[in-house]
């Protein structure tokens, strides 16, 4: 029998039971559908974020008073701490937040070639109106300061950024995110220039409006109202906030130079001595990033295990079919020795049944998990994306699997008596 023979008739034999090998499929198929969905959905979920703090550059840190717990499901991840251990922390410096006169100070005494951002959180959710229109409650309001803009990574469309002498006399002025202006004049953001509206009840007037700068599913850059902190501290109650510090540097291989400087600049006026550890943390953007995608690396080591497990039920259930089939088929492997066959052909044959069937499982869960998995891409505004090396991962796998299950199946056919295997009823 040659190795065309032995295709053509384990292609006829899957077709002829077509139920027994439907329901292996089906099992394979899931097994590789929950690894190549989950997968997929990761990739995406790890683009999303690469946009989502694409808004503070490589070349950008910023200073907070307390560490950040980023949590996923039951479990924590902590973004690694740049305070020494070994020193001693004074509890009563610990988790103070940063103060407007603490900002302040870090501005004028920072002696670094890097551009220094201060901001402070306004009202959040709130609903910006004109005259006509309303936004959802949905806007987020920021104070900052000149740098703010550059810092974050935003770009003006039209009109002015914030001055110094916005900032000092704290006055009524803002900028208006892209999302923000659509909403309330229409495709041509422009015509909100000069115009005044109303954020959370207050009368500002526009100086400026932003370009497009995109959304994901955890951040939307573009619903926002950006202000001048010191208008912040004059309209709404500040209390209990902390201000925000972002330092930019010229030149990104000076970062680490840039991280000590502040740090040296900053513990003095934290009131620190020098046995105590530092109750500010420095922060990147690409450190926050990682811990997420930690995190969800830790939920694709899990759909591993699941596929891995759903497959090895696989395995079992398509050995058990491939015996159930030997015994089917033993007067037809006695008729094809009795008439010159060799044991090597028969094995080939049970061989080519069990991988054929792994791969057409691993094939439609291929599809069927890149589907799914994209389906939470369309949720999370990202670009359609195939996971190569997981599809070849899975394609080898259910290849492995389909040999593993179909060997001694094989075995025991290719080792049957001709005789007795004509005389089997």
């Amino acid at each position: 029998m040659r190795l065309k023979d032995s295709l053509s008739l384990a292609f006829r034999t899957i077709k002829g039971n077509k139920l027994r090998t439907g329901i292996t499929v089906a099992i394979i198929a899931f097994g590789i559908m929950a690894l190549i969905g989950i997968i997929t959905a990761i990739t995406s979920m790890n683009q999303s974020l690469s946009e989502s703090f694409a808004t503070m550059g490589a070349n950008s840190f910023s200073i907070v008073y307390r560490d950040q717990m980023i949590r996923i499901g039951g479990g924590g991840r902590e973004i690694k701490k740049t305070s020494t251990s070994a020193l001693k922390e004074k509890k009563s410096n610990a988790r103070k937040i940063i103060t407007y006169q603490e900002a302040k100070l870090f501005k004028e005494r920072y002696d670094f070639p890097a551009r220094v951002s201060i901001s402070i959180n306004g009202p959040q959710s709130i609903i910006v109106t004109n005259d006509k229109l309303k936004t959802n409650p949905n806007i987020s309001m920021t104070g900052g300061d000149e740098n703010y803009l550059m810092q974050n990574g935003y770009t003006l469309a039209g009109g002015r950024n914030i001055n110094q002498l916005d900032v000092q006399s704290g006055r009524s002025v803002c900028i208006l995110g892209n999302s923000v202006a659509k909403k309330l004049y229409g495709d041509n953001t422009l015509r909100a220039l000069d115009k005044v509206i109303k954020a959370d009840g207050e009368k500002y007037r526009v100086i400026g409006v932003l370009k497009d700068k995109g959304s994901s599913a955890f951040f939307n850059a573009d619903n926002i109202v950006l202000t001048t902190y010191n208008n912040i501290r004059r309209l709404f109650p500040t209390d209990g906030i902390t201000y925000n510090i972002g330092v930019m540097v010229t030149d990104i291989s000076q970062m680490d130079a840039a991280i000590a400087e502040a740090k040296g600049t900053f513990r003095p006026i934290r009131k620190l001595a020098f046995d105590e550890a530092n109750n500010f943390y420095i922060n990147k953007s690409d450190s926050i990033a990682e811990v997420f995608k930690s995190a969800l690396g830790s939920i694709g080591l899990a759909a591993a295990f699941i596929g891995a497990i759903t497959l090895l039920g696989a395995a079992i259930g398509l050995m058990n079919i491939m015996l159930v089939a030997v015994n089917e088929r033993t007067r037809e492997i006695g008729l094809i020795k009795a008439i010159g066959g060799k044991s090597k052909s028969i094995k080939q044959q049970f061989l080519f049944e069990s991988i054929f069937i792994s791969l057409i499982g691993a094939v439609l869960g291929i599809i069927l998990g890149v589907i799914v998995g994209n389906v939470v891409g369309l949720f999370l505004n990202t670009g359609f994306v195939i996971p190569w090396v997981w599809m070849f991962i899975g394609i080898v796998v259910c290849s492995a699997v389909g040999l593993f299950a179909g060997l001694y199946p094989a075995v025991k056919a290719s080792r049957l008596d001709p005789i007795v295997a004509l005389r089997y009823e």
